[in-house]
């Protein structure tokens, strides 16, 4: 499946005689994920059953790294599961904590994820350091200063004159391990280009460019309102399209961003006795 190009290899393991182990090495997330040798994919997504919602999502980077959170996948596998338990509400745990899904009533063919608050101190995101993580100085080759905070994952985002005019296979990879990060950030480039809407390009930590990161645009979302660039309801717009963020105030510093956007399927099958294999030995 894709959510606006960013696309995910889905293992469904609520059932044990599919023969997915309860772990998944990097070396078997890695040959699944790379797109010559494998089936080819951003994030990997592993359906497990869950004691406290109604499943529990596994996210994988392609580099084998564990993710906390994943935006566009969590839509993607909400309404794959909605699609199976005939309803329009879904409950999912991840290791970020348990997030509410449900089809939109204003437009019945998109998802809405509830991603929790927004953790803006600079301890949260985390920095290395004590800083104001409205105005974070990188150094070069960062064009512009940070704004940073946790929607799940660590993210920064720069406000640029232009998006698109940025070499993220140049400035993402530095940034991404730049030492006040220390668990990597995800590093997004938006500008305005009218009221409430931004254009975003996105360098996510783990996979590189991807055409769409679901929690990097409610991290630009969050950006747009604590910088006083625009209100709690944005449009964000990347290679793959547009995602609508609403970060709700609910009293607290953190409040509650909601994300909605649309879903694609691409195809089901097996993996080939090698990958499979692969998979199943856990090395």
């Amino acid at each position: 499946m894709h959510g606006l190009g960013n696309d995910f290899i889905i293992l469904d393991a609520r059932e044990p005689a599919k023969g997915i182990p309860d772990v998944i090495s990097k070396t078997a997330a890695t040959a699944i994920a790379d797109r010559h040798f494998g089936i080819g994919c951003d994030q990997i997504l592993v359906i497990r059953p869950s004691q406290k919602a109604d499943i529990f999502l596994q996210i994988f980077n392609s580099d084998g790294s564990a993710a906390l959170a994943c935006g566009n996948g969590t839509r993607c596998v909400a309404d794959y599961i909605m699609q199976e338990f005939e309803q329009d509400r879904l409950v999912i745990e991840t290791d970020a904590g348990i997030l509410q899904s449900w089809r939109s009533v204003e437009c019945p063919n998109q998802i809405s994820v509830d991603m929790g608050p927004a953790y803006l101190d600079w301890a949260a995101v985390p920095l290395a350091k004590k800083a104001n993580t409205l105005s974070v100085e990188l150094g070069p080759p960062a064009p512009a200063p940070a704004v940073c905070h946790s929607v799940g994952n660590p993210h920064a985002v720069l406000f640029v004159d232009d998006a698109e005019a940025i070499d993220l296979n140049n400035v993402g990879p530095p940034l991404e391990r730049h030492p006040l990060f220390p668990k990597r950030a995800n590093i997004s480039f938006a500008h305005q280009i009218g009221p409430n809407k931004f254009r975003m390009r996105v360098w996510e930590r783990g996979v590189g460019i991807t055409l769409a990161c679901g929690s990097g645009a409610c991290a630009v979302g969050v950006a747009v309102h604590r910088s006083g660039r625009g209100s709690r309801n944005t449009e964000i717009i990347m290679d793959g399209g547009s995602i609508f963020i609403d970060w709700q105030d609910d009293g607290t510093a953190g409040g509650r961003v909601i994300m909605r956007g649309p879903v694609a399927y691409v195809f089901e099958g097996i993996l080939s006795k090698n990958l499979n294999g692969l998979l199943r030995a856990g090395k």
